[in-house]
């Protein structure tokens, strides 16, 4: 069974092909807009649309782009209404699955969400059921080839909780609060920055020894995360194969 990162998968996926660059820029606009919409348009002051700002040029969008969208969720431009939802359900082999979505039509959402869990293996489950078994955190990806000594002399003092090596890249995680900081010193100390986001992390991991079981996993989790509502797809599989067939 490989070892293969879901960290690592996301580094490579950044290098998707123009239809799949397309549809992640029209998600990281999205949650740009909704940022603004929730906390403002100041960068300083709204530290959820700073990392979402920060996240959107590492993706290489558009700085007018991006501040369209900030303009459309302060309401300084016409923009649309989404609703913040997260749909909690299972993979195969139980595992536990949060669905992140943001959305200007439930129903439509809703619907294929559920329709894409049972197709492939999965089902929906209620509010609560597996929400407890994540924890938001803040999550920076840095090139391996940074010395891992140089990473924690930079990192902890800012608010670095855990460094993880995963073979390509390292993981930085942080407390929610301490996301921007550790960034804002790892730029400071000219350290290349790959990935930088909020997002829910398992507390503990469930591994799956059927290699086809984590196969239909994993191609659940690429569907899922097609959906053009569905920003953020978590789950607390262990371990990843390197391909899906």
């Amino acid at each position: 069974m490989s070892g293969h990162s879901k960290w690592a998968t996301i580094k490579h996926r950044k290098g998707a092909a123009d239809a799949k660059r397309g549809k992640l820029f029209a998600k990281l606009i999205k949650q740009v807009e909704v940022a603004a919409r929730s906390g403002g348009g100041d960068l300083d002051a709204n530290p959820t649309l700073r990392t979402m700002f920060q996240k959107a040029r590492d993706n290489s969008v558009p700085l007018d782009t991006i501040e369209r969208a900030v303009k459309r969720g302060t309401g300084e431009l016409e923009g649309i209404n989404y609703e913040q939802i997260t749909y909690e359900g299972y993979a195969p082999g139980g595992i536990a699955l949060l669905i992140e979505c943001l959305t200007d039509n439930r129903n439509r959402t809703s619907s294929e969400v559920r329709s894409t869990l049972t197709k492939h293996g999965g089902s929906l489950a209620e509010p609560g059921a597996v929400s407890w078994q994540f924890e938001r955190k803040g999550v920076v990806l840095v090139p391996i080839a940074v010395d891992e000594e140089q990473l924690m002399m930079v990192t902890v003092d800012a608010g670095a909780q855990d460094i993880v090596d995963e073979g390509e890249i390292w993981r930085i995680i942080t407390a929610p609060g301490d996301l921007n900081g550790v960034r804002a010193a790892l730029d400071e100390a000219e350290i290349s920055v790959e990935y930088t986001d909020l997002t829910m992390l398992p507390t503990a991991t469930v591994e799956v020894a059927d290699v086809g079981t984590q196969k239909k996993t994993l191609h659940l989790l690429d569907l899922l995360d097609d959906l053009d509502d569905v920003q953020d797809v978590q789950d607390n599989l262990a371990r990843y194969l390197d391909e899906v067939e």
